[in-house]
């Protein structure tokens, strides 16, 4: 009885705790829409931090193109690749001058690759730009994507803002893995919708990033990101500290990306910053993933073994029937978060289990491989 009653309690004071960090998005939130009017010319800089993307850059590149003269130029920065991916960008450059190509190999002692491609394209960018976006090589924009995202800054009253872009699932292996490590993001930061002004609260992605210039420079730009594994997230953080707030919002059909090509990549690199410990959330982290373990991944297999066990009337019990039910509404909440689904998506809660070990093991370790290169 009494191990009935400190598990039920465990659990229970876990899951509320998820429950009141959903309950903002789902009480009040607002989403990026398209606009009719556009900002000034030349108003926006795009810079896109490349390293062997020559299978995704084209298609980034075509839907960033299909912006107006708001976006002045885009920067790709090359971190050193290895196959045709800066051939590719000088083939699309040749078409229109907003394209050009930064070469910043090697990238610097003490930076990660993306944080250093940014910082580059930063100090390369035009200063007559008001607004720096940064956008990832697996990134689809479509058209008014740039004029959504400063219009949707200046109601909100932000400088600096993220999408939580639509995903394409590639094959339905990976339509199980990507929404369980999704899922993790909801449970631990809630639904996106809103402003954070506390670091606790804080969600970003680096895929579709928004920022006024000068306040990038005012907070030592990106330098600021140089060692993080999470450099989105520990950048709104940094931001949030000095007492800026940063707004994370879902854009519909403004735009789409593909992390990953196949499930086994997702399996093997998402883990790795997914963890978003930095040193803003060094215990934070750890909490978060456990709430992970014991609100998202441990409530169906207790559910179905007390099940088995027959032993169903227990405190434990009912709190893990109720948790099994916000893990079906998370996932049809989360079902919008893909342009499409397979049918597997629906079965993604049975890697809820191997997800929460990959995060934790993600997490012990210290160096990290990404496309050849270490990070530690």
């Amino acid at each position: 009885m009494l191990l009935d009653v400190t598990c039920a309690l465990v659990l229970g004071a876990f899951g509320a705790a998820a429950m009141l960090r959903l309950a903002p998005g789902l009480l009040a939130s607002t989403r990026i829409v398209p606009v009719d009017d556009a900002p000034p010319a030349g108003a926006i800089s795009v810079i896109v931090p490349v390293l062997d993307e020559a299978d995704r850059i084209a298609a980034c590149l075509h839907g960033l193109l299909l912006a107006g003269p708001e976006v002045g130029e885009i920067l790709v920065v090359d971190g050193g690749s290895r196959d045709d991916t800066v051939v590719r960008v000088r083939s699309i450059a040749a078409g229109d001058p907003r394209v050009r190509v930064i070469d910043a190999a090697p990238v610097a002692a003490g930076w990660n690759g993306k944080a250093w491609g940014l910082d580059v394209g930063l100090r390369a960018a035009d200063p007559r730009a008001r607004w720096i976006a940064n956008v990832d090589a697996d990134v689809r924009p479509a058209r008014g994507l740039f004029a959504a995202l400063v219009a949707h800054a200046e109601l909100r009253n932000v400088e600096a803002l993220s999408v939580a872009t639509r995903q394409v699932l590639a094959g339905p292996l990976m339509a199980i893995v990507h929404p369980a490590m999704l899922a993790t993001l909801v449970y631990r930061f809630g639904i996106p919708g809103r402003e954070a002004n506390r670091i606790a609260d804080v969600q970003a992605s680096g895929q579709c990033f928004l920022a006024a210039r000068a306040l990038l420079i005012a907070h030592g730009a990106f330098g600021i990101v140089r060692d993080s594994r999470c450099e989105d997230v520990t950048l709104a953080r940094a931001l949030v500290a000095g007492g800026i707030a940063v707004g994370f919002y879902e854009a519909g059909d403004l735009v789409c990306a593909q992390m990953y090509g196949s499930a086994g990549e997702t399996w093997r690199n998402w883990p790795r910053s997914l963890t978003l410990r930095d040193r803003f959330a060094p215990l934070g982290g750890w909490f978060g993933l456990t709430e992970v373990a014991l609100v998202q991944a441990l409530p169906l297999p207790l559910a179905l073994g007390l099940m088995l066990a027959h032993a169903t009337a227990t405190l434990t019990g009912d709190v893990a029937a109720v948790l099994v039910l916000v893990r079906a509404g998370v996932l049809a909440g989360a079902a919008r978060a893909y342009v499409s689904r397979p049918w597997t998506y629906w079965l993604s809660p049975l890697a809820d289990v191997p997800v929460a070990l990959a995060l934790f093991a993600s997490a012990l370790r210290r160096r990290h491989v990404w496309r050849g290169r270490e990070l530690v």
